[in-house]
């Protein structure tokens, strides 16, 4: 008896080891994810971020048919799978809202998450959207210190409120196209990257680093969201990531070295 039930644990250790074998060939046969990133303003933007403007309203009759247009040349990149701004803990309802969606019983909110995702992940025919937002606590001790450090103060104020104006002016006078191509622009990758080295300095020289861990945490936080990227985006999969352009900067850096995944350019889509 012994021996026939270590024959037959040899027997299963051996079908396991084959199974596995077999399905690591499987994904070695599929070809690497391809993975687009489109970064936008938030449609419906609560005027909570410093920098404060007046976003161009989607839910005029021309942005309508801009924002249905533009969903259906995505689908053209036939996405697996749609990945959209909001945390694991919003899954339920967000996916509830799209199953009445597909019913005809949700009418589309003026968030892109409904907008764009809700629209592409449709035309798709994808049963589900998926969140990969990963929030983190966020490093308060810079705004604690920033009284004693005032220069830095004015300096962040000042830079607050020229992209506040560049905002507004953009959004004021460019179509909703344009707002969109530029905002998946690289010089606005470098300006979005570029505000946290506004104050990354700050405390540095009393070895606080009260504005370098600010600055690191927001790169945690999108590094957070690139790994749930990296977990959907497996061989064989065609991702699309919609995101605030904030999160894109850094994601595009990280899916530009990532050996495992290929970037596609969301440009020619607009």
């Amino acid at each position: 008896m012994n021996i026939a039930r270590r024959l037959g644990q040899l027997c299963f250790g051996l079908l396991l080891a084959a199974s596995a074998a077999v399905q690591a060939q499987a994904v070695a046969d599929k070809p690497p994810a391809r993975v687009m990133l489109l970064g936008l303003f938030h449609f419906d933007n609560p005027g909570l971020d410093a920098v404060k403007y007046t976003p161009r309203d989607v839910m005029q009759p021309a942005e309508q048919a801009y924002l249905q247009g533009l969903s259906e040349r995505l689908a053209r990149f036939a996405p697996t799978k749609v990945l959209l701004e909001y945390p694991a803990k919003s899954d339920a309802l967000i996916n509830q809202r799209y199953a009445d969606h597909l019913a005809g019983r949700f009418e589309l909110r003026r968030n892109e998450i409904y907008q764009i995702g809700f629209r592409v992940a449709k035309l798709a025919g994808l049963a589900r959207v998926h969140g990969f937002d990963a929030q983190t606590p966020g490093e308060m001790a810079l705004w604690g210190y920033l009284p004693q450090a005032p220069e830095a103060g004015r300096k962040m104020m000042a830079v607050v409120a020229a992209e506040s104006q560049r905002q507004n002016d953009m959004h004021r006078t460019l179509s909703l196209k344009d707002i969109l191509l530029q905002s998946n622009a690289p010089e606005e990758d470098r300006r979005n990257k570029g505000f946290y080295m506004v104050l990354n300095d700050v405390a540095a020289a009393q070895g606080l680093f009260h504005g370098a861990d600010a600055s690191a945490d927001w790169w945690r936080r999108n590094l957070r969201m690139y790994a749930l990227i990296q977990t959907h985006a497996q061989p064989g999969e065609r991702v699309l990531v919609i995101a605030g352009s904030g999160h894109t900067a850094i994601l595009r850096d990280l899916l530009n070295v990532d050996a495992a995944r290929i970037a596609e350019d969301v440009a020619p889509f607009f």
